[in-house]
């Protein structure tokens, strides 16, 4: 008998080592953070739970925003109807067609699950932890049952060291820009790149009804996009909701943009986030430059 405890004992850390070794960085999953870390430390403020643990929690739960929980429902962290009088979608989890809460948007998903935790009689202890041990947070949570995996702790953690989460939980500012934009309900989708945000144009959109959605003014609007207040937007658009930066992201320092038919230098700009008069000082072109397919443009 100890002699088969033990190698069941061996295995297990076996496999937890193995899960340990095997894990990669994952851009969905980059982009699912730099979408939601503003909610989350502000979240961590309002209820102290680490925003590493509410980043990783979610992203594992939902799949980076892509499940069919996350799709259906808007539901981020997998909990079920228990107790909830609104709206509901329907899973297989542990049994067939369980019952999942539904929100309007993610917002609502990330405030239910800090009042989840924190009103729980369950999770109670875990309150008593500094919102700086999220090693604790993650044994405590499997502890208390939020999930039946054996090697959830485990991957919280290696989550959060893998994707340095654990710099959230430090109680800095946060984008409150952002912050509102999930609280207005994400009506346009709102995505992350370059230290900004942006949705795509629907057809039919101006800078006026973009504007209204994302409670800007739109004539804010078509000047952080370089363009004229009236202007008709294209269907698939990138529309900007803040000014654009000097230069593209740090990982593109060594890889130039390779221009592509129907490419123009104000869509490259826009591509990357980039402003258009900054696009042509970093290639040393003039605003009367023809480009043309294959050229290659610096944009960092």
């Amino acid at each position: 008998m100890k002699r088969t405890f033990f190698l069941v004992f061996l295995l297990s850390g076996v496999l937890l080592n193995a899960y340990s070794q095997s894990i990669s960085w994952n851009k969905s999953y980059q982009d699912y953070f730099d979408l939601y870390d503003d909610v989350a430390i502000e979240q961590m403020q309002k209820y102290g739970i680490p925003a590493s643990i509410t980043l990783a929690q979610g992203v594992l739960e939902s799949g980076a925003g892509k499940s069919e929980l996350a799709r259906k429902g808007n539901n981020h962290f997998g909990i079920k109807c228990n107790g909830w009088t609104g709206r509901r979608v329907y899973h297989d989890d542990d049994e067939l067609q369980e019952c999942f809460r539904a929100y309007d948007n993610a917002y609502q998903s990330y405030v239910d699950h800090s009042v989840f935790l924190k009103t729980s009689s369950r999770y109670s202890r875990l309150f008593l932890l500094k919102t700086t041990d999220y090693k604790g947070w993650a044994k405590g949570l499997k502890a208390c049952g939020y999930a039946t995996s054996p090697t959830y702790a485990q991957r919280l953690i290696n989550i959060i060291e893998l994707y340095h989460l654990y710099k959230y939980d430090k109680g800095g500012s946060f984008d409150k820009f952002q912050v509102q934009q999930m609280e207005l309900g994400d009506l346009r989708h709102v995505k992350a790149f370059n230290k900004n945000y942006y949705v795509i144009a629907r057809k039919g959109d101006t800078f006026r009804t973009i504007g209204a959605d994302a409670n800007i003014p739109y004539r804010r609007l078509a000047s952080f996009n370089e363009r004229d207040k009236d202007d008709t937007l294209e269907e698939g658009e990138i529309v900007w909701l803040k000014k654009k930066r000097r230069k593209a992201p740090s990982e593109f320092k060594n890889h130039p943009h390779r221009v592509q038919q129907g490419e123009s230098m104000y869509s490259i700009s826009q591509k990357y986030g980039i402003r258009l008069k900054n696009l042509y000082k970093m290639n040393n072109l003039s605003p009367e430059y023809v480009i043309q397919v294959g050229d290659q443009l610096r944009i960092r």
